[in-house]
C-alpha cells in the first residue's frame, strides 16, 4: 500500500521504517529537509514540499499526520486541504485532544475527506517492538488503511476502538493511566533508596520483574535506568506532562468519575517543577528510558 507521511521526528521516522519493512511504499515528508532525504536512503520517496507529497500519491490518496499536537497539526490538515480531493484520507497520529477531532470529523467530512485518529504507543522502541495503534474513525477509512495499521502494530496490538475522535479519547486515558503507574514506581523506589538498608535497586527491579505481580515494561524500563546509577545523579527531577494526563483528569471531572491516583500523579509532575525530589528523577529517568523524552541533567 501507498501512504503519505508528514513528520519524521523520533517516533514517526520509525513508523516510516517499519512500513518500508513491511513492504509498503511511503512519500515522506518533513520541514527539515535534511530528515527527509535521511529516510530516503532508507528506501522512503522523498517529497520537499506538501503539494509534491500529494502528487506523488494516486487517489484516493491517504496521508498520515505524524507532528505535534495543536497548532502544528492544524496547519497541516488547513495546507493538505487545499490539495486533496474527495475520496482522500488524513490521518492524524499525533497526542490530540479528542474534541479536536469531533470538531474536525465533519469539517472535513463536508468537503468528501476522509478523517482518522490514531493513539500511538510504544515510543522510541516502536520500531522493533511495534506500535500499539488505538484508531478512531468511521469502518471505511479505518478498514482500508488496516493494512499500514497492522504493519505498525505487533500481533495484537490494533484495534479500531469506535467512532470519530475515539482513538485519541483511548490513549488520552491510557496516558493518565501511565502517569499513575510511573508514579506508584517512583514513590515506591524513593522508599527504598531511603531505607536504612543500602539496597541495590538495580538487582531489585530485575528480580522483580521474574514472577512478580508489579512486574511490567515500565519496570524494565526502572532496572535499565538503575543500571549504571541509581542514584541517577546526572538527572534533575523536573518532569513535564504533554497534555493528556490533564485531560483524562478534566474529563474524569466532567463524567463523575472519581480518578485520584491519576490525579495526584498529575499533580506530583506539576510538584516537580517546584523542587528537586529523588522520585521526580525516577520519572524522568523512565520517560526518558521509553520514548527518548528531553531530560534536565545537572
Amino acid at each position: 500500500m501507498k501512504i503519505g507521511f508528514i513528520g519524521l521526528g523520533r517516533m514517526g521516522s520509525n513508523m516510516v521504517r517499519r512500513l518500508l519493512r513491511d513492504g509498503h511504499q511511503v512519500v515522506a515528508y518533513n520541514r527539515t529537509a535534511e530528515k527527509t532525504r535521511e529516510i530516503a536512503g532508507e528506501g522512503a520517496e522523498p517529497a520537499f514540499s506538501l503539494d509534491e507529497l500529494v502528487a506523488k500519491l494516486e487517489p484516493p490518496r491517504a496521508v498520515w499526520i505524524m507532528v505535534p499536537a495543536g497548532d502544528a497539526t492544524e496547519a497541516q490538515i488547513e495546507d493538505l486541504m487545499a490539495l486533496l480531493a474527495p475520496g482522500d484520507t488524513i490521518v492524524d497520529g499525533g497526542n490530540t485532544n479528542f474534541h479536536d477531532d469531533q470538531r474536525r470529523h465533519p469539517a472535513l467530512k463536508a468537503q468528501g475527506v476522509n478523517y482518522v485518529d490514531a493513539g500511538v504507543s510504544g515510543g522510541i522502541w516502536g520500531l522493533a517492538n511495534g506500535f500499539c495503534l488505538m484508531v478512531g474513525g468511521e469502518p471505511q477509512p479505518v478498514g482500508s488503511l488496516e493494512p499500514i495499521f497492522r504493519a505498525l502494530a505487533p500481533a495484537g496490538g490494533y484495534l479500531h476502538v469506535g467512532g470519530p475522535g475515539a482513538g485519541h479519547y483511548v490513549k488520552m486515558v491510557h496516558n493518565g493511566i501511565e502517569y499513575g503507574m510511573m508514579q506508584a514506581y517512583a514513590e515506591g523506589f524513593e522508599i527504598l533508596h531511603a531505607s536504612q538498608y543500602a539496597l541495590d535497586l538495580h538487582g531489585i527491579a530485575a528480580m522483580w520483574n521474574h514472577g512478580s505481580v508489579v512486574r511490567s515494561w515500565l519496570l524494565e524500563l526502572a532496572e535499565r535506568a538503575f543500571r549504571d546509577n541509581q542514584e541517577l545523579a546526572h538527572l534533575k527531577g523536573w518532569v513535564a506532562d504533554s497534555g493528556e494526563g490533564r485531560w483524562t483528569v478534566q474529563e474524569a471531572i466532567d463524567r463523575d468519575v472519581p480518578a485520584p491516583v491519576i490525579t495526584l500523579s498529575l499533580l506530583m509532575r506539576l510538584r516537580s517543577r517546584q523542587d528537586d525530589s529523588y522520585a521526580a528523577r525516577v520519572l524522568a529517568a523512565l520517560r526518558n528510558e521509553f520514548g527518548g523524552h528531553a531530560v534536565k541533567t545537572e
